[in-house]
């Protein structure tokens, strides 16, 4: 996301349906083989042509699986200096096996039917299953990178295939930013179909909130700041199977932190602390921050991942770690995920997790995607790529890694103010199959003035595999660098 330095997501369903660029994908779209027999999908790119932002540019990923059915959203041809043309979509009924894409109507002035936003970004995904509802948070700018930034939603009730004009989760003419949603998707729960989406409020030195809908997103509530008023970016709120819910977030105190609701959203706790985070700031002018990633196994414990170098002497580089909580009160010491051996010189940042909620405790199965640079001291001559790894055991031991994309340059990637960008998040979802689809992005050398970077996911999915690497959770930290010693960013 982001523009601005600082310290430190009336129904249009059938006109969308009629109009919307869909086209549905099989494995006929191919980038380029990944390591290890896998292939690359192409499951959406960017349309469009307006000359105030880069084209072709698609960025930041977020995705959701329930039942068949995934959908994945992102920002759509990319400002620099902030935000995109629209949200685009790309949803698979069937497991992954194809995917229709489009975009959503009425959001900015370059979407069909228009709105009122000039771009839009940071868009977020989830699924209500009380009422059918996949729901879609982003970010609404009416001032190019400046305030005012709404907080919207759109929803869709027919699978992820059409989705409604938008309604306004925050319009407060404040600079809003970092979007999250989730829905309560337990029966049994109290508060089932509740769906709650975070946010951050730039103009109040990036206070938390979070707003509540009990329509499928239809409405919102005005936005609730957690007790103590904390400040941070990146909240990723996940629901337990008792209705709790529970939003890790980069805390402005340097940490990984978390706050809780156990009445439905209508207050929400003081936060606790995670962790501390220690980071390496990579080379190759790449776009990145310790936001964390997180997920749920199926009985309610809480898995959140971040990028961090308290393992590498000298904090030489970033390693992909991981904290684990049953009541998002105490956590397990945080461990590292073993892609390559500490010392190895390689530099991993961007993670998206995905655990498979049918699967719990020591038997959870979770898939890790990241991207990477081979050498953390490439500068000028960075390669990107993507890998993979995946556990069993609730990530006490993990299979090989695997390279998924890459290398690519790191000017085939939109520029912004912050650096190129792939997204400040990546996401990946298991499905009802047991196999991880992560969306990443992944671009080719541009043809003229038009870049290649798209949305991929992996054709059939990635197999979620033990193995007997085991985490680390014994800490080298020869050098602490606190995660705010530079600025970072809005959307």
């Amino acid at each position: 996301m982001s523009a601005i330095p600082r310290t430190m997501r009336r129904s249009g369903a059938a006109l969308a349906l009629a109009i919307a660029v869909l086209l549905t994908l099989s494995t006929a779209s191919l980038a380029f083989a990944a390591s290890n027999s896998l292939t690359l999908l192409r499951i959406s790119k960017d349309p469009y042509t307006n000359t105030s932002s880069q084209h072709k540019t698609q960025v930041e990923p977020d995705t959701f699986s329930y039942g068949n059915t995934e959908v994945s959203v992102f920002q759509s041809g990319r400002f620099s200096d902030g935000g995109s043309s629209n949200i685009g979509f790309a949803t698979s009924t069937n497991n992954g096996s194809t995917w229709t894409s489009g975009f959503l109507p009425d959001t900015t002035i370059y979407a069909t039917p228009a709105g009122k936003f000039q771009r839009v970004s940071d868009a977020s995904v989830a699924y209500d299953a009380k009422h059918n509802t996949w729901v879609v948070s982003y970010l609404g700018l009416t001032n190019g990178g400046n305030a005012p930034v709404d907080v919207a939603s759109s929803h869709s009730t027919d699978g992820g295939l059409t989705w409604s004009n938008p309604v306004s989760i925050n319009s407060s003419g404040d600079f809003n930013d970092k979007n999250w949603s989730v829905c309560d998707d337990t029966s049994t729960s109290k508060y089932y179909g509740n769906c709650y989406t975070e946010y951050d409020d730039n103009s109040l030195g990036d206070a938390e909130r979070m707003s509540t809908s009990t329509d499928g997103g239809q409405t919102w509530s005005t936005g609730i700041a957690p007790a103590g008023n904390p400040t941070g970016l990146g909240g990723q709120p996940v629901v337990q199977p008792n209705g709790t819910v529970i939003v890790p977030f980069e805390d402005l105190n340097g940490t990984i932190s978390d706050f809780m609701s156990t009445n439905g959203g209508s207050s929400w706790t003081s936060p606790v602390t995670i962790a501390s985070i220690d980071v390496h700031y990579e080379s190759g002018n790449i776009r990145t921050s310790p936001l964390p990633s997180a997920e749920i196994d199926g009985s309610g414990t809480v898995y959140v991942a971040w990028q961090d170098c308290r393992f590498e002497s000298g904090c030489s580089a970033n390693d992909i770690v991981f904290s684990t909580s049953s009541d998002g009160k105490t956590w397990s010491t945080v461990k590292r995920v073993p892609s390559n051996p500490v010392g190895s010189g390689v530099d991993h940042f961007i993670p998206g997790i995905a655990v498979d909620k049918s699967t719990s405790g020591s038997s959870a199965h979770v898939a890790v995607t990241y991207y990477y640079f081979s050498n953390t001291t490439c500068s000028s001559n960075c390669k990107l790529y993507v890998g993979y790894i995946s556990s069993v055991n609730g990530g006490s031991t993990w299979s090989k890694s695997k390279q998924l994309a890459g290398p690519m340059n790191l000017s085939w990637l939109a520029s912004t103010n912050q650096g190129n960008m792939v997204g400040d998040y990546i996401s990946t979802s298991i499905t009802s199959t047991g196999r991880a689809f992560p969306v990443i992005a992944v671009a080719k050398a541009p043809k003229g003035t038009m870049f290649h970077e798209s949305m991929f996911t992996m054709s059939g999915g990635l197999a979620v595999k033990g193995g007997t690497i085991p985490s680390s959770a014994v800490v080298v930290d020869y050098g602490h660098v606190p995660a705010f010693g530079r600025s970072t960013t809005a959307f």
